[in-house]
């Protein structure tokens, strides 16, 4: 399991911006970042900074992911045919973590990892437990029978503040959602802009 290092509001003060678009992060009350200097002016950032930002915020939203892990998500997205970013994209949905965090079975992409390490998820009627579990086009991710009724369950279905992606049917009377396709960087409703070819240029030049 990923040690979570940092705590996901720490995440969106450190980038200034409300990364998953959560009605009780403090950025919506203060834009500035975290700590005793956190209120100076921000000077301009670099090319190697602005790519750098937006790599960990990407790195960020998908659970504070180690650089080791995305480093190598990168690596393969980088060996396939087509669009490096658009790829890198489509391999982080297909994470079984983030089809849970979008299918809306759990209210973080946080919550969504350590709800697939428990063994609440099956795939395909089989019991997964890792979150880097890659899911595949028609695969049927279901919570176990013995975990539909959890709180944090019952509370995430009923969340306002983001919605199913089409990319995903989900059936929140059974709790199984179906991953229909690997979703583009414009399918994925990300509350904040996500620069994927910014990521590419990092790791070209570093």
């Amino acid at each position: 399991m990923t040690k979570r290092t940092s705590a996901k509001y720490k995440i969106d003060r450190r980038m200034g911006e409300n990364i998953w678009g959560r009605p009780k992060s403090p950025v919506n009350r203060r834009d500035y970042g975290p700590g005793q200097h956190g209120q100076r002016r921000k000077g301009k950032l670099s090319d190697f900074g602005i790519q750098l930002r937006a790599k960990q915020k990407l790195k960020g939203y998908y659970g504070d992911l180690t650089e080791k892990q995305f480093r190598r998500i990168y690596g393969e997205a980088e060996r396939v045919k087509g669009d490096t970013g658009e790829n890198l994209i489509g391999l982080l949905e297909r994470r079984l973590d983030a089809v849970v965090y979008r299918a809306k079975f759990v209210p973080t992409v946080f919550a969504a990892r350590q709800f697939v390490n428990h063994g609440h998820v099956l795939v395909n009627g089989k019991r997964v437990n890792i979150p880097s579990y890659r899911v595949k086009e028609g695969d049927v991710i279901e919570v176990r029978d013995k975990s539909k009724q959890m709180v944090a369950v019952l509370e995430a279905v009923q969340l306002a503040e983001r919605d199913v992606p089409d990319y995903i049917e989900a059936d929140h009377s059974k709790m199984t959602a179906t991953f229909v396709r690997t979703p583009s960087l414009g399918d994925v409703p990300y509350p904040v802009v996500m620069e994927p070819n910014l990521v590419v240029e990092f790791y070209a030049k570093n």
